[in-house]
């Protein structure tokens, strides 16, 4: 059986989706070949028929839905070892319903930071563009104005046209530049040594370097949560958690964490001695360790660090939008001024 045709692994609204689906077909009582069946008759794309298609046929050969979702090649390997888990437990339907949201937190997380990025984005670009039609077009014009009147641009004008001039003689080297650097900007995104690199230059700042770790939280909470509702031992619970980590520093934490462990200590212990939590949060691990409700307050826990991230993001986006305003209203004014303060006095002296 080979793996379907998409090589890159779905995207955590689809997987919040199939486990939705997924966990509601379990619920009515129907069986999960029926249920695959149900949903490949219902797919709205060859590529979606193609891939439950295969997570059918699976199903078939094995029995289990773990092993037809690893099959195909498009799952991480997390969701693949939650579903074993939940068939091995008998609470599969309860664990699918778990992914469901856990990946819906996900989702809210990457939505909430693509709005962030977006916006400044565009408005760098708009004010790179304005700039660039003030120095190229716009000067040149005022150049001309007060050659006619005799005499020649000096200072931070005469600075901008100089500027100006070099970006048009030199654009296609300005393009390339560019291209580089969008390049470089994809680089650092999409991949993961990318991904490292920028986790790397982000700890140098306080505000990225609080929010990835925040983050790296509220994954932690989100998916040990689930693991321990799966019936899962606290230390295989994190030994599951540590694949879903991204943040290198943060793992060093859980690491540690899972190390005490090893030498005796609960687990509330051992995420307090290991500063995974602080203030309130703590204090909420502690008492959940000692009434027996670690998987129901890690869930609350992975909910309120959701919505510190949210409301972090939403405050940088906030403060940012006035700032490149103004920034771009002074840089604009800086350049019209240098030439209409001088143009003026000549005028006046004519």
């Amino acid at each position: 059986m080979g793996k379907t045709a998409r090589q890159d692994i779905l995207s955590n609204l689809e997987l919040s989706a199939f486990c939705e689906q997924m966990a509601m077909i379990l619920k009515a009582g129907i069986s999960v070949i029926e249920g695959i069946s149900i949903m490949k008759e219902d797919a709205q794309t060859a590529a979606e028929q193609e891939l439950l298609g295969i997570i059918y046929d699976k199903v078939q050969e094995t029995g289990t839905l773990a092993a037809a979702v690893k099959e195909t090649g498009v799952f991480p390997e997390y969701i693949c070892k939650m579903i074993q888990i939940g068939e091995e437990t008998g609470t599969l339907d309860d664990v699918l319903y778990s992914l469901e949201r856990y990946y819906e937190r996900q989702e809210a997380i990457s939505q909430s930071i693509r709005s962030a990025l977006t916006y400044p984005l565009i408005m760098i670009g708009i004010m790179a563009l304005v700039v660039v039609v003030l120095l190229t077009k716009v000067m040149p014009v005022f150049q001309q104005v007060f050659r006619q009147l005799g005499v020649e641009m000096s200072g931070f004008s005469r600075g901008a046209l100089l500027l100006g001039n070099a970006l048009s003689k030199y654009a296609i080297v300005f393009v390339a530049i560019l291209l580089v650097l969008a390049v470089l900007f994809v680089w650092l995104v999409k991949t993961k040594k990318g991904r490292q690199q920028l986790e790397n230059m982000g700890q140098h700042f306080k505000f990225s370097r609080e929010l990835s770790e925040k983050m790296a939280i509220c994954r932690f909470a989100g998916g040990l949560s689930l693991a321990l509702k799966s019936g899962l031992t606290p230390e295989r619970g994190l030994e599951l958690v540590e694949e879903l980590n991204e943040n290198r520093f943060f793992g060093e934490k859980i690491a540690a964490c899972r190390k005490l462990l090893e030498e005796g200590s609960n687990m509330a212990e051992a995420l307090l001695q290991t500063k995974i939590f602080a203030g309130i949060y703590a204090r909420m691990a502690d008492i959940a360790g000692r009434t027996g409700q670690v998987d129901e307050v890690m869930g609350r826990l992975a909910d309120q660090y959701e919505e510190e991230v949210d409301e972090r993001i939403t405050s940088f986006v906030s403060m940012l939008e006035p700032t490149l305003v103004i920034l771009l209203s002074v840089i604009v004014g800086t350049i019209l001024l240098s030439v209409m303060l001088p143009l003026l006095g000549i005028l006046a002296g004519l």
